[in-house]
C-alpha cells in the first residue's frame, strides 16, 4: 500500500508543469501556445529566454531526483528507478496539465543525477558537446541518451542498463516529430550568439 503512496506521489511531482507555471506566473504567457507546444525546458528558452529555461529544466531535473530520493528514503523494498519512471511519466503526461507535458529528458536526467551522479555529470558534458557540434538540441538530447546506454552497459549493472535503454527509447519516441524535421531539415538550430 505504502509503495503504490510512493509511486503515485512520484507521479503527481513529476505532473507539476514547471514550464507553465513558470510562464504564466512570471511572463503572463502560456508556452504551450508558442514554439513547440512543449512544456520542457528547450521550448521555454526559445519562448521566454535563458533566465526561465533554466529554472525550469532545473525543476524538471530535480521532479526525477526528488522522486528516487524519496523512494530510497521511505521504501527501502522499493526499486528508487520505478518511483523515477513514474515521475517521468507525470512530466511527460502530467495530470494537471491535461496529460499534455515534456519529453522526459530532463526528469530523466534527474534520475540519473541521484542513483550515478558520474553519469549524470558526464552527460552534461556530452550534450553540450554534441549541441555544439549538431546545433539541434533534440539530437543531442537523443545522443546523450545513447551514450548514457554505452556507459550503463560498461558498469555491468544489468538493471541499470535496461533501465536506461528504456528510457533512451522512450526519449527517441518522444522526439519523433523532431526527427521528421531533422531529415526534412525544417527542426530549428539553436544560435550560439
Amino acid at each position: 500500500m505504502f509503495i503504490a503512496l510512493i509511486l503515485i506521489l512520484a507521479y503527481l511531482l513529476g505532473s507539476i508543469p514547471s514550464g507553465l507555471i513558470v510562464g504564466k506566473i512570471f511572463y503572463g504567457i502560456d508556452i504551450r501556445e508558442h514554439g513547440s507546444g512543449n512544456l520542457g525546458g528547450t521550448n521555454t528558452f526559445r519562448t521566454l529566454g535563458v533566465k526561465a529555461g533554466l529554472v525550469v529544466t532545473i525543476a524538471d531535473i530535480l521532479k526525477g531526483t526528488i522522486a528516487v530520493l524519496l523512494a530510497i528514503w521511505l521504501v527501502p523494498d522499493l526499486n528508487p528507478l520505478l518511483a523515477g519512471l513514474a515521475a517521468v511519466l507525470g512530466h511527460t503526461y502530467p495530470v494537471f496539465a491535461k496529460f499534455k507535458g515534456g519529453k522526459a529528458v530532463a526528469t530523466s536526467g534527474g534520475i540519473l543525477l541521484a542513483i550515478q551522479p558520474v553519469l549524470f555529470l558526464t552527460m552534461l558534458a556530452v550534450f553540450f558537446i554534441f549541441l555544439y557540434a549538431t546545433k539541434y538540441v533534440s539530437l543531442s538530447s537523443m545522443l546523450t541518451g545513447v551514450y548514457a546506454v554505452i556507459y550503463s552497459l560498461l558498469t555491468g549493472d544489468r538493471i541499470l542498463l535496461i533501465f536506461v535503454a528504456l528510457l533512451t527509447l522512450f526519449v527517441i519516441y518522444r522526439h519523433r516529430t523532431n526527427i521528421s524535421r531533422i531529415k526534412n531539415k525544417t527542426e530549428p538550430k539553436i544560435s550560439w550568439l
